[in-house]
């Protein structure tokens, strides 16, 4: 292994490190010292890596945004079936996020108002969430007086209110939680003739990826 390659390991293995403590303590409580112990390496090849403890959480924000893009990716014109996409994303997005520390402990720094990053998480999701209910809306697929900007409040809300409680529950983050909300929630979100198209447990090929 080359020296280039050896330094991004210890580089990558700091971010997970960090995750791991921001995602139980929080940004202000976590100290260098514990970070660089849980990830191995000396204080010194921690601060060859990142400046700062501030340095450390942007790259681990940076890596969670990369992820959350890959899960909520921008939604293409003409694409259709936006209601489905949404609910499918939910489902993936809660997988993701009981399974992926890194992911968990970006959305946290989202919210944790020690931490003044450039990444803000939470926003991409709620940008995303309405991005996709005016996609719903054009196709004509949302019931009669449900406004686009409700609607987002709502879904953006409950599923990052999710997200907070799968960190001591992780049954927050089940296929069949997000299943009970979307079954009580998409007979008022969506058109009545749009309803038995629509699977609150998520898509066929998102089912068989994901465990119960």
């Amino acid at each position: 292994m080359s020296k280039q390659q050896r330094a991004e390991r210890t580089r990558q293995t700091l971010i997970l490190a960090a995750a791991e403590v921001f995602d139980t303590d929080g940004f202000a409580p976590s100290s260098l010292t514990t970070i660089s112990t849980r990830a191995g390496v000396s204080n010194g090849a921690l601060h060859f890596h990142f400046v700062s403890k501030n340095a450390l959480a942007e790259a681990v924000g940076d890596h969670a945004m990369a992820s959350l893009r890959q899960i909520a990716r921008p939604r293409e014109a003409g694409q259709g079936r936006s209601l489905q996409l949404l609910v499918d994303t939910t489902h993936a997005l809660a997988f993701r996020l009981g399974d992926d520390v890194i992911l968990r402990a970006g959305f946290g720094l989202s919210s944790d108002a020690t931490w003044k990053g450039s990444t803000d998480l939470r926003q991409y999701w709620v940008d995303w969430v309405g991005d996709v209910l005016t996609g719903a809306a054009a196709e004509g697929a949302l019931a009669e007086g449900v406004a686009v900007e409700d609607a987002k409040a709502v879904i953006a809300a409950t599923t990052v209110g999710f997200e907070a409680m799968g960190r001591s529950q992780p049954r927050w983050f089940s296929r069949q939680m997000f299943g009970k909300f979307w079954g009580l929630l998409l007979p008022r979100l969506a058109r009545a003739d749009a309803l038995g198209s629509l699977r609150p447990d998520g898509s066929p090929g998102l089912v068989a990826a994901l465990p119960l």
